[in-house]
Order: C-alpha cells, then structure tokens, then sequence
C-alpha cells in the first residue's frame, strides 16, 4: 500500500507525472482494455472507451482518496465509461442496451480482431441474454478471472451479492447452450 501512494503521488506531482503515467499506461492498458472490450465487444468501441477511461483516470486523480486500490478505482471507471457508452449508443439509435449487444455480438463473427470459434459466440450469446449486472459480474469473473474481493471493491457490492449473481448467471447460460 506504501508503494501506492509513493505511485500515486509521482502521478501527482508535476515533475514526475509524465514519467509516471507511462507506467500506469504500461501496468494497466491491456488488463483495462481487456475489460472493456468484454464490456462493449467491438475493439473500436473499446478503444475508444479506453482512451476516455484513462482522460478520466488522469483528470480525477486529484480526488482518489485512497479508499480502494487504485486498480479497484481504474477498473470502476472503465466499467462506468462502457455503461455510459452502450447507454449512449442505444438512446442514440433509439433501441434498448440488449438490442445494442445484439447488434455488437452479431457484429462479432466479421471483426478481425475476434478470434473465437462458434462455442464462443455462442457463449456470447447467452451472455447477452443476462441482466447488465450478471453479465458484468459474469464476464469479470470469468474471463477476467477476477476475485470476488477485487470485483465488491470495483462494483461497491458485498461478495454475497456477486457469488449469487455469479452463480445465477452461469445457471442461465448452461441452460442457454444446452437448449440452443
């Protein structure tokens, strides 16, 4: 924790700062992008969700109280800057977030950068039939392989609430790919 706030205060201060933020770019880009891109599906779309994420990180620093880790506090906002943009996206095309993900999960089979096989998009699939908050759980636990610890601090849920959600969820997608 000590090191951390040796960290964030290198990210702070205006001689160190740029020398600092690459390493946070270095440290956290690919595990960021990674959970956006499980988020929004597209690699544009999470790219640009990335880059708003970190101009968000570097303008709000001053305001981390040091409450979390600052990894729980990067991954908050990316998970809060991809709800925003699927919001965005669906009030702009005027259709709800699922039909967003539907569009995103179909759009999936012709994207270069998707290299899965049909099991995966059929997975994807299923996932898309979850609520938002079960897919998040979902995904953050499943392909991110993230801890429960890890995803209350993130998500400001209790362990319980994400055991069950995570549980849940992969009850619907079994019987999802069993049926289809």
């Amino acid at each position: 924790m000590q090191d951390e706030k040796a960290f964030i205060l290198e990210l702070l201060e205006p001689k160190t700062q740029n020398e600092a933020f690459r390493k946070l770019l270095q440290l956290y880009q690919k595990p960021l992008y990674n959970h956006i891109r499980n988020m929004v599906l597209n690699h544009d779309d999470a790219d640009d969700v990335l880059q708003n994420t970190f101009i968000k990180i570097f303008s709000n620093l001053k305001n981390f109280k040091g409450d979390s880790k600052l990894f729980s506090w990067m991954y908050r906002i990316a998970t809060n800057e991809a709800i925003t943009f699927m919001q965005q996206r669906a009030k702009k095309q005027g259709i709800s977030n699922e039909e967003v993900q539907q569009k995103a999960i179909n759009k999936l089979e012709s994207d270069v950068f998707f290299d899965g096989n049909e099991i995966q998009l059929k997975l994807q699939k299923a996932i898309a039939l979850l609520p938002e908050k079960q897919q998040l759980v979902f995904k953050m636990r499943y392909f991110e392989e993230l801890k429960y610890e890890e995803m209350s601090e993130i998500l400001t849920t209790s362990v319980g609430a994400l055991k069950a959600s995570y549980h849940i969820a992969v009850k619907k997608i079994e019987e999802y790919l069993h049926t289809n």
